[in-house]
């Protein structure tokens, strides 16, 4: 009891003077949040999960890994073979990056579903999106440090998209290479900025919270909480269920990691890197191959740059381009197909990044890119006008007892 007590002065000593606690307290328990969020809602806090897993595991990579041409690819090895569970760090780093998408994908697509990016939640919305653009800097980067056949030429040909940059173009692919070719200055510096991004990201997780926070979570309905039994403590309903779908997150994560550990990588990358010899087909990792798609389906070398780049910056838009005073496709019935076509179509654009630029592949892969603008700058726009939407509910408490809405 008497230790109990000191803890408590002790707390109440530090945070008098340092908030900490009573910060944590506000967010992590007394939190007000919709009492109908689904397990959709559970990935936000999978994806942070992962974060800590990726900073933890490179951390401790750092140690033993060498950014050197000459020794990169044996550093590796090295790792898997001689470090003291080197095999399982490595595993988790790597896998953990496609986790980490995957939870970050689901939580895009979820807020594209429930018009989480809507008034007056628009801040929120664009720092959702620079996290994600940090993350795919920090995943190429990192993809590139095992220096195989894919890190190399991988590295090669997106540094080289900037050469379509009129005017300042081959200088800012000189400056990324550290010189004139992909080299040793390129690895040093690539490892440097792998390791200080995810840092990067963890502030802007902190502003995305802190922005979540000053006008609550979005929930299925889209309906503002009016009512406080609209809402309920983030603990322990939320922090519970949260634990439930981390758990589930990682049976699955556990049977990569030890059954098939290398089934999300490219065998190409288990051989060291020759600058004279090309692969037969340059493959990017699975979360890059849409926007690989897209940037191959335009002829043009600078017009196939703009239109990758612009797949994701024309997320901060959507805002704008999403003419719907209704929130949730729940109750948008000609949006809700048009959500579930463009998910479709997203995952077409992926098969066709995995296939060679020939064929059949190169006609769907740009009729793809075309519906993919089209979504955004015409159907959102026109549809969001001429929909009929269903009659929303009053309280987000009165439609789950079935006294409102449809």
């Amino acid at each position: 009891m008497r230790s109990t007590g000191l803890v408590s002065r002790v707390v109440r000593w530090i945070d008098y003077r340092l908030p900490v606690f009573s910060a944590a307290r506000h967010s992590l328990i007394e939190y007000r949040t919709p009492r109908n969020l689904n397990a959709f809602w559970n990935f936000g806090s999978l994806a942070g999960f992962f974060l800590v897993v990726q900073i933890i595991t490179g951390v401790v990579l750092a140690m033993h890994y060498t950014p050197h041409v000459d020794h990169a690819f044996d550093s590796v090895q090295h790792i898997m073979r001689d470090v003291n569970y080197g095999w399982l760090i490595r595993s988790v780093h790597a896998n953990g990056a496609s986790f980490f998408f995957i939870c970050v994908y689901i939580h895009i697509f979820r807020g594209l579903y429930y018009g989480s990016y809507k008034e007056p939640r628009e801040l929120l919305w664009w720092l959702g999106i620079i996290i994600l653009i940090v993350m795919m800097m920090s995943a190429f980067l990192g993809y590139v440090l095992p220096w195989g056949q894919m890190s190399f030429w991988g590295a090669t040909v997106i540094t080289n998209l900037f050469s379509a940059i009129p005017g300042i173009g081959p200088a800012i692919v000189e400056w990324l290479w550290g010189g004139f070719s992909v080299d040793n200055p390129t690895l040093n510096r690539f490892f440097s900025l792998h390791y200080l991004l995810p840092f990067v990201i963890v502030a802007l997780v902190f502003l995305h919270i802190v922005a979540l926070h000053r006008h609550g979570s979005n929930n299925p309905l889209g309906v503002n909480p009016g009512a406080p039994r609209d809402t309920i403590p983030f603990h322990p309903y939320y922090t519970v269920k949260d634990l439930v779908g981390l758990g589930m997150a990682l049976v699955f994560f556990a049977g990569v990691v030890f059954y098939a550990p290398d089934s999300l990588g490219h065998p190409d990358n288990y051989i060291p890197a020759d600058p004279l010899r090309t692969p037969p087909h340059i493959v990017p990792e699975w979360y890059f191959l849409p926007f690989y798609a897209i940037l191959r389906a335009v002829p043009h070398k600078l017009g196939g740059v703009i239109a990758m780049f612009g797949a994701v910056m024309i997320l901060f838009a959507l805002p704008w381009l999403d003419s719907s005073r209704v929130r949730s496709a729940a109750f948008r019935p000609v949006y809700r197909w048009l959500f579930w076509l463009f998910a479709g179509n997203t995952l077409l654009l992926g098969w066709i990044g995995a296939n060679p630029p020939e064929g059949i592949y190169i006609t769907i892969g740009r009729i793809a890119t075309i519906y993919y603008f089209a979504h955004f700058l015409v159907l959102m726009p026109v549809i969001g006008r001429v929909e009929r939407s269903r009659q929303l509910p009053e309280s987000i408490y009165g439609h789950k007892h079935g006294s409102q809405g449809p």
